[in-house]
């Protein structure tokens, strides 16, 4: 393996947070990993992507991206609401016992070192080999030839110099407000006079390209940054003051959604001012690539409202690297992205020319990306359109603009069928689109509902109910992942149709409780959150223990985003204690400490950083031989638990429970080509491909 860093095949999660009296007991502190550096530690897998010769190189540069504007969110949300809490003097203490404050320098620590990373992997690997190998490259305006240089300032008097601002910071200019992630380049000016201005800004524009193309020999395509430029043009932005220094800067504010429904007569109105406040919000981080001399910078700390030197950023490189996706752009030269990929449209409903026949016969269960989610949109396009069908139900989450399952819900509205949509509007980043179509259903006569006050719906289901012959028949499609047809081909989900009528039931007594508030005396199959899905959970985890204890077949495989609940995790541990053999197959997060003597010596976690993101909620219990198979949208964690509309459905058929154990769990648990594994001391190895494995 050519690298040039050994993160590459062990990726530490750095003991950065003061040690605590140790214990063997299943609520020991040192029994649980800190949340917060469990998240960056998968950010930190992302990267080691980035940096693999083994993954194409414009793959690399994805990865890169996505290490970035992962990084972004999760400063806008964990680490801002950390910092309110320090400033507010509110003791929230996690299973781990680390304050807010040991988290905040633990979280900076180890962030600094992975920005060094990513920022050492596309000046050293990245960048050069898509210059060199595939012809791409980002100069700075001194690099290119003297002609390209006269066109390149030609092109800045005529399109780029009318549409900016320069602004000097003086008692007439005081600091403006900087919008959050926006990208800034500032200027230290040679004070000769006093009371001129010592420092300037110029901020680059939205509707401005931040690479500007421009010709180079022997290139395939180059690019100048538009900061590059305006450092260039310094003196014709500010004519009468003689800059010193120049640099790029970009604040980072807390971003995420404060809302007092029960003030909010309208939910809609009340986000959409609260998004109008996002940008208000208070700065959490301070990114600066160039130089600055100390005195100035901590003049612009004050300015923005950098309190402490723990949440400044040097990069060595370019910010908002994100934006350099467009190099790549409308560039599939095979050698440099993933092979060609078309999801398989699964036969049962390929070849059905009787879509809902097809569904009564049997469950059908699909696997997305690799199965086509076409198959869900054609069901709700043809329910839409079928005169049997007197109503249909969905929740909407992520949905997306453009949406043909959007169109499919107005197409039934007009048509008379009885249309509703259960639209959560506070999916995190995604709430301004929300609201868009959310009106564009009204508008066509969907109702639309907007769920329970204070809890979020992250729930996937829809139902169609369909009129056949004397009796009326309920069809379900119960899923892990989004209505989104953009994501169902980048995550990993699953999705089945069921015609159960114990499960269409169910699915009709969730919808009255989002409605109407009615919830139903019992559930016959799915588990419910808040309605005891938790307890369900922790049920599911003690009897495997029961039937270990009873020397029955026990085990337990659980596939999640996150784990973070302190009562599973407490669980998992009894049940290792008591011979139980438990795989967690976990993306992200992961605050249990496997392989602990005596504690979770049978607990192994695995996980995978791939093409695909591994989005599906799968729970496998053996069950005394008679196993259970359950999938969902809820993730371990309180919030799912507790402060959201969770379903997590079984799967009935034995077909499709051995299905998931051998095609799904058991392939994931021995991968040994993306896989990775945690062990006790905090660390993720990356696994040891074996020698007859083709990687």
């Amino acid at each position: 393996m050519n690298t040039s860093s050994k993160h590459l095949s062990r990726l530490n999660l750095p003991d950065q947070i003061p040690h605590r009296p140790a214990g063997t007991g299943v609520k020991d502190p040192q029994m649980y990993i800190n949340r917060e550096l469990s998240w960056l530690e998968f950010n930190a897998r992302v990267l080691a992507e980035a940096e693999s010769d083994k993954v194409p190189l414009f793959e690399r540069l994805k990865f890169l991206t996505i290490f970035s504007s992962n990084l972004d969110e999760f400063f806008m949300v964990r680490a801002a609401g950390l910092q309110a809490q320090l400033h507010n003097g509110i003791h929230d203490i996690p299973p781990d016992g680390a304050t807010a404050e040991e988290q905040l320098t633990a979280i900076s620590k180890r962030a600094h070192e992975l920005c060094q990373w990513q920022m050492k992997i596309w000046n050293q690997l990245v960048g050069p080999a898509l210059r060199d190998e595939a012809g791409l490259g980002v100069f700075s305006p001194e690099e290119l030839p003297e002609e390209v240089r006269e066109e390149l300032d030609q092109r800045f008097e005529q399109d780029i110099f009318p549409v900016l601002t320069p602004i000097a910071i003086d008692p007439a200019h005081p600091f403006p407000h900087l919008r959050n992630k926006s990208l800034n380049v500032g200027f230290i000016f040679q004070q000769d006079t006093a009371g001129e201005p010592t420092f300037g800004l110029v901020q680059l524009p939205g509707s401005l390209p931040r690479l500007v193309p421009v010709e180079c020999p022997g290139l395939r395509r180059a690019f100048v940054p538009l900061e590059a430029l305006i450092f260039r043009h310094a003196r014709r932005l500010f004519p009468h003051v003689t800059p010193q220094n120049h640099f790029v800067f970009r604040v980072t504010r807390n971003f995420d959604l404060e809302l007092d429904e029960d003030e909010g007569e309208d939910l809609l109105l009340a986000i959409q001012a609260e998004l109008r406040r996002r940008e208000r919000g208070h700065a959490v981080r301070l990114e600066i690539a160039g130089q600055i001399p100390e005195e100035a910078l901590d003049w612009l700390c004050a300015e923005l409202g950098i309190e402490e030197r723990r949440d400044l950023y040097r990069v060595n490189g370019p910010l908002r690297l994100e934006h350099f996706g467009a190099l790549t752009k409308k560039d599939d030269r095979k050698e440099f992205v993933d092979g060609a990929f078309s999801p398989l449209y699964v036969p049962p409903l390929r070849d059905s020319e009787d879509l809902f026949r097809t569904i009564r016969k049997e469950d059908i269960l699909l696997h997305h990306p690799y199965e086509s989610f076409e198959a869900v949109i054609d069901f709700i396009t043809k329910a839409a359109e079928d005169p049997n069908v007197l109503a249909i139900k969905q929740t909407l989450y992520r949905t997306g603009g453009e949406s043909p399952l959007v169109r499919a819900l107005q197409r039934a509205a007009e048509l008379g069928k009885q249309v509703t949509a259960v639209v959560e509007l506070k999916a995190r980043f995604d709430e301004a689109s929300n609201i868009q179509w959310a009106r564009t259903l009204e508008r066509s006569g969907v109702n639309v509902m907007y769920g329970l006050l204070g809890l979020k719906t992250h729930a996937k289901v829809l139902l169609v109910v369909r009129k056949e012959g004397s009796r009326l028949r309920r069809y379900v499609h119960l899923a892990t992942g989004n209505y989104n047809q953009q994501t169902a081909r980048l995550y990993e989900d699953l999705s089945l149709f069921t015609a159960n009528e114990e499960i269409g039931e169910d699915a009709t007594s969730l919808f009255n409780l989002l409605t109407g508030y009615s919830a139903p005396e019992r559930w016959n199959h799915l588990l419910v959150a808040p309605l005891g899905l938790h307890e369900a959970t922790l049920g599911l985890i003690h009897r495997e223990k029961l039937h270990a204890e009873a020397g029955r077949p026990a085990r337990i495989i659980a596939k999640m985003n996150q784990l973070v609940d302190p009562d599973v995790i407490q669980a998992l541990y009894q049940a290792s204690q008591a011979g139980v053999q438990v795989d967690l197959l976990i993306r992200g997060i992961c605050c249990l400490r496997p392989e602990v003597p005596e504690v979770s010596d049978n607990i192994r976690v695995h996980a995978v950083v791939d093409r695909f993101l591994e989005h599906a909620r799968v729970f496998y219990f053996e069950n005394g031989g008679d196993s259970v198979v359950y999938c969902g949208s809820a993730d371990w964690m309180p919030r799912n638990f507790r402060r959201r509309v969770e379903t997590t459905f079984p799967l009935l058929s034995p077909q499709l429970k051995e299905r998931m154990k051998n095609e799904i769990l058991d392939l994931m648990i021995s991968d040994t080509v993306k896989g990775w594994t945690l062990d006790a001391d905090g660390r993720y190895n990356r696994v040891k491909a074996k020698k007859n494995v083709a990687v």
